[in-house]
């Protein structure tokens, strides 16, 4: 059986006749990349916002007021003044500055922007590592359906990008372009103080620079022994990338922070959703496996060479995405490169002399317009933020303000932080690894789920009032108790009063 390498010359500029940035910008594989735009921007209309996009934004807003990093919790009751820091601060400032400025216009045009950046760079990095544009582009596409239910505006948006410009310098340098190398410690600064997932990114310079320490081939695996000058090189950036990660506003604790998460907060990690195992049973799950299985049999059919430094992040990628659904955000960078150079076998590479650069420039027009012409209006955006927020319940509340504390949702904790701007304290939101040390994470399931020992709770927290989804198990339970009062309900929402409050 032939063995395959993937060394093969494409489509790499280099090869190719030197073009003016004006071709490059409406080349063909520019016309691709604007493609991949537009597919992402059919689900980004929805405007899905995550509900802790709310708590994010008041974090940023009082941040950017006062100047000051918050060092305590000060927007629930259950747990206030517990220590606790704003270790995403800095996307948190960029989400409250947009909105500020701009609203939820605002907000759907970063999402987008986030987005279509994440998206770009996938393609450029699988481009690169296969040096095959169109390959990329086809790798990219089914990708794009596997995770783009994740592009929810958070911090991590901004920490998914820098993890994809990690990968795209790394390959770099290991084509021989090393000077980008010297990029890695200023984009750690900012990875660190954005999110956590700048331990991803630590990692894969960590995989990168260990696999070159020796030359090895093992089947169809193989590794070239970096040279000392690059070994001194990569030594030197990882050892700044990790003085970087010092430099914040709280010290070297914040680059503590994606530790402590996943070994001392299980109940996190077990609980969300997003951090359960792949559902094999959705369709997600299924195009996740159908995936899988195909490099798998390309692999046994074709026998590819891969380097080991990436398909070390590859086999690391798969496992965590079977093991944490969330953790696809790091399956997709790290096998993009891989599926596209198995791509390139087949798909014949980009030739710019084929190129129809006036048909390229329409069709792109085409895509802006579009873009632009069905852009969610403010009205448009506001009414799908009330279909999963408490919209109307809110404006009841601030009318007629409810005996405190008030027991909430966690979905509705974050939208409560930002609109009522402090003045009524939350039971539980997002940031729950404030609230699991404490128990309050343990109670608000045994509450949520309606357990026995529910009303028990809700006197334990001397709880008044309640608002939460109308058709959750508790909705109904109250109803039936003879205890609570239900003073307000729509379509999304539920208000209880406790009919006598305690004394």
């Amino acid at each position: 059986m032939t063995t395959n390498t993937v060394s093969v010359a494409t489509d790499v500029p280099s090869q190719t006749p030197r073009r003016s940035l004006l071709k490059r910008v409406v080349s063909f594989p520019a016309l691709l990349g604007a493609l991949l735009v537009a597919a992402l921007f059919v689900p980004l209309c929805d405007f899905n916002l995550d509900p802790d996009v709310w708590w994010h934004i008041k974090v940023g807003q009082s941040i950017l007021a006062t100047h000051h990093w918050p060092t305590a919790d000060t927007y629930s009751f259950t747990v206030l003044g517990t220590p606790w820091m704003a270790y995403e601060w800095l996307g948190e400032t960029l989400l409250a500055a947009v909105h500020g400025a701009w609203g939820l216009r605002g907000l759907m045009a970063l999402d987008l922007a986030l987005g279509a950046a994440i998206l770009l760079a996938l393609y450029a990095l699988a481009s690169l590592r296969s040096r095959n544009s169109k390959a990329a582009f086809v790798a990219c596409a089914p990708l794009l359906s596997l995770s783009a239910a994740l592009f929810t505006l958070r911090p991590q948006m901004v920490g998914y990008f820098f993890l994809i410009l990690t990968l795209i310098i790394l390959e770099r340098f290991r084509q021989g372009r090393a000077r980008t190398l010297w990029l890695l410690p200023p984009l750690f600064l900012l990875w660190v103080n954005t999110h956590g997932s700048f331990a991803i990114g630590l990692f894969a310079l960590g995989v990168y620079g260990v696999s070159g320490l020796v030359e090895i081939r093992w089947g169809n695996l193989e590794s070239i022994r970096w040279t000392a000058a690059q070994r001194l090189r990569l030594g030197l950036v990882f050892l700044s990338s990790l003085i970087a990660l010092v430099v914040t506003p709280y010290g070297p604790k914040l680059a503590g922070v994606p530790l402590d998460i996943a070994f001392s907060h299980p109940m996190v990690v077990s609980s969300i959703l997003e951090w359960q195992s792949m559902p094999f049973n959705l369709l997600v799950g299924k195009l996740f496996l159908a995936l899988v299985v195909g490099f798998l049999l390309a692999q046994t059919i074709f026998r590819f060479n891969w380097q080991l430094a990436e398909m070390t992040l590859f086999l690391v990628g798969l496992v965590a995405a079977c093991l944490h659904a969330r953790l696809l955000l790091v399956f997709v960078p790290f096998c993009a490169p891989v599926f596209a150079v198995i791509l390139s076998r087949w798909i014949p590479p980009y030739e710019p002399g084929k190129d129809k650069y006036a048909l390229n420039v329409l069709l792109m027009i085409a895509i802006m317009a579009g873009i632009v012409r069905f852009f969610p209006s403010r009205k448009q955006l506001g009414g799908q933020v009330a279909e999963h927020s408490p919209v109307k319940a809110v404006r009841y509340l601030e009318q007629h303000p409810p005996p405190q504390p008030m027991y909430n949702n966690y979905g509705y904790g974050g939208y409560l932080i930002y609109t009522l701007d402090g003045q009524n304290k939350v039971f539980i939101d997002g940031r729950t690894d404030t609230y699991e040390p404490s128990g309050v994470l343990a109670d608000y399931g045994s509450i949520s789920g309606a357990s026995p020992n529910v009303f028990a709770l809700l006197w334990a927290y001397n709880v008044q009032s309640c608002l939460i989804e109308s058709h959750e198990p508790l909705a109904t339970l109250l109803a039936a108790s003879s205890e609570w009062k239900r003073v307000y309900e729509d379509e999304v929402s539920v208000v209880f009063v406790r009919r006598q409050a305690r004394k």
